[in-house]
C-alpha cells in the first residue's frame, strides 16, 4: 500500500539528545536506540470507521518520537499495518450492505487524509493484512513444524482431509504475560472482551490465539496451501509484517494501551517462537486512552469525535494537534470543547508572536523543546517553552531578527505544528 505524503521537515542547527521513553514491560524509562538506525512498528487501524481522536492521539504520539529520533541523528525505519480483513470490518460491511473491500479502501483513504492534515510523518512501509497473507501462511507453517501451534476441528469433507483452524500455544513462550503483568483470570476476561475466544472447544488452553481461520461460507478467504483456504488471525498479521520489514529485533513496538493485552502480548510471543530472540523489541511503548463524555472513546460505544468531522467544521488541524500535545502521551485524558478552544487560542497566540519582525533570542526555545521531548516525550513541557517565548514576544518583543524563524522551525520540525 502507498502511505500518505510526507511533510517537509525544516532543518535545525545542531542535534537533539538521546530520547528516553517509558517501557510498558519494565515500567521504567529506557533509551531504546543506541545505534544509527531506529526501528519502530506501530499497530495501525482496522478500517471500518473514520479516524477518531483516540487514533489521532496515538499516531501523533509516535510521530513525536519519530521526529525526536530524526533530530537526534537517527535514520528512522517506521512500519505500520492496516488490518483490512478482520471480524469487525466484515461485520460492519454486512450491517451496512457495503462490500468489505470498498469499506476498507474508503476508510483507509480517509485515515490517510487525516494523518496528512495532522502532519504525521508516514511509515516507510505501510502494509495491509491482505498483502501479508503469504507471509502469514509461511509463519503459521513454521509454528506448526515447531509444535507451538496446532489444528482445531480438522476433519474430512467428501473423502478429503480438511485442515482446521490453527491456534498458537501462548504458553510456549516462557515470558508470556511479562508485558501486561495480568494474572490468568484477568487475561481471560480481557481476551474475551477484545476479540478472543477463550471458550472455543478443542483448544489446548483458553488463552491460545487464532493464527489461521479456515474458510467459512460468506467470508473472504485465500489459498493457504497446506493450511487450506482461510484468512489470518489478528496477532500474527502484525508479527509477520514487523519481522519482514524490520528484522528479528526492533527498538519500539507501539500502539494504544488497549493493545497491551492481548495483541502485543501475543504478537511478541509469536515473534519469539519464530526468531528465537527474546525480547523482540527494545521497548514496548503505549499511548493512553482518550475519553469523551466520561467514557473511553470507542467505535463500540459510538462516543466518537472524528478528525474528519472537525476538519469539515473548519477546525484548523494544527489546533487539533496542539489539543493532543497538551497531554502527556502515556496519560489517559478526556477530549473537551474547552481543550480545543484553548488549543485554538494557543495557535493564534503563537502565530501572532511569529508575525512580528525580530523577537527575543530563541536558542533556549530549541534547547528546551529538545530536552522536553528527550524526557519521555514531555509535550506539555515543550509547549510551555514555546508559550513563554510567545508571551515575551507579545509583551515586550525583541531585536533578534532570526528568532521568529527559529521558533517556527522548531515547532514545525519537532512538534509537527505548522505555523
Amino acid at each position: 500500500m502507498d502511505p500518505w505524503p510526507s511533510p517537509s521537515l525544516p532543518n535545525l542547527p545542531g542535534s537533539g539528545p538521546a530520547v528516553r521513553v517509558t517501557d510498558t514491560t519494565s515500567r521504567a524509562p529506557v533509551t531504546p536506540v543506541n545505534g544509527p538506525t531506529a526501528r519502530m512498528y506501530v499497530c495501525g487501524i482496522t478500517p471500518y470507521d473514520a479516524t477518531h481522536l483516540g487514533h489521532a492521539a496515538t499516531y501523533v504520539a509516535f510521530d513525536l518520537l519519530n521526529r525526536a529520533w530524526r533530530d537526534a541523528g537517527h535514520d528512522v525505519r517506521y512500519v505500520q499495518n492496516v488490518t483490512d480483513v478482520d471480524d469487525p470490518l466484515l461485520e460492519r460491511a454486512r450491517a451496512t450492505g457495503v462490500d468489505w473491500r470498498d469499506l476498507a479502501a474508503e476508510q483507509t483513504a480517509l485515515f490517510t487524509e487525516d494523518m496528512t492534515a495532522l502532519g504525521v510523518i508516514p511509515p516507510a512501509a505501510y502494509v495491509s493484512a491482505v498483502e501479508s497473507i503469504p507471509l502469514v501462511v509461511d509463519a503459521v507453517q513454521e509454528l506448526l513444524a515447531r509444535d507451538v501451534a496446532y489444528h482445531v476441528d480438522s476433519g474430512t469433507d467428501s473423502g478429503r482431509d480438511v485442515p482446521g483452524d490453527v491456534y498458537f500455544s501462548v504458553h510456549s513462550d516462557p515470558s508470556f504475560g511479562s508485558i501486561s503483568r495480568l494474572d490468568e483470570q484477568e487475561m481471560l476476561a480481557v481476551f474475551a472482551r477484545r476479540g478472543g475466544d477463550p471458550d472455543r472447544p478443542g483448544k489446548r488452553h483458553p488463552l491460545d490465539c487464532l493464527l489461521w481461520r479456515r474458510e467459512r461460507p460468506g467470508e473472504p478467504s485465500w489459498d493457504g496451501g497446506p493450511l487450506g483456504r482461510g484468512r489470518p488471525g489478528w496477532h500474527i498479521e502484525c508479527t509477520v509484517i514487523a519481522l519482514e520489514h524490520l528484522g528479528p529485533t526492533l527498538d519500539v513496538l507501539g500502539g494504544g494501551s488497549d493493545l497491551v493485552f492481548p495483541h502485543h502480548e501475543m504478537s511478541v510471543a509469536e515473534a519469539g517462537q519464530l526468531t528465537g530472540k527474546q525480547p523482540c523489541a527494545g521497548a514496548t511503548v503505549h499511548s493512553g486512552m482518550v475519553a469523551y463524555d466520561g467514557a473511553k472513546m470507542s467505535k463500540s460505544l459510538g462516543n466518537l469525535v472524528l478528525v474528519s468531522r472537525l476538519r469539515a467544521e473548519g477546525v484548523d488541524p494544527m489546533a487539533v494537534r496542539l489539543a493532543i500535545l497538551a497531554h502527556r502521551y502515556r496519560d489517559d485524558w478526556e477530549w473537551t470543547p474547552q481543550g480545543l478552544a484553548a488549543a485554538t487560542a494557543r495557535l493564534a497566540r503563537w502565530r501572532a508572536a511569529l508575525s512580528r519582525d525580530g523577537g527575543p533570542a530563541a536558542d533556549a526555545v530549541l534547547a528546551g523543546v529538545r530536552a522536553a521531548l528527550a524526557d519521555d516525550l514531555d509535550a506539555p513541557r515543550a509547549l510551555a517553552v514555546v508559550d513563554a517565548w510567545a508571551d515575551a514576544q507579545l509583551a515586550v518583543g525583541g531585536t533578534d531578527p532570526a528568532a521568529p524563524g527559529l521558533v517556527a522551525r522548531t515547532a514545525d520540525a519537532l512538534l509537527g505544528v505548522r505555523l
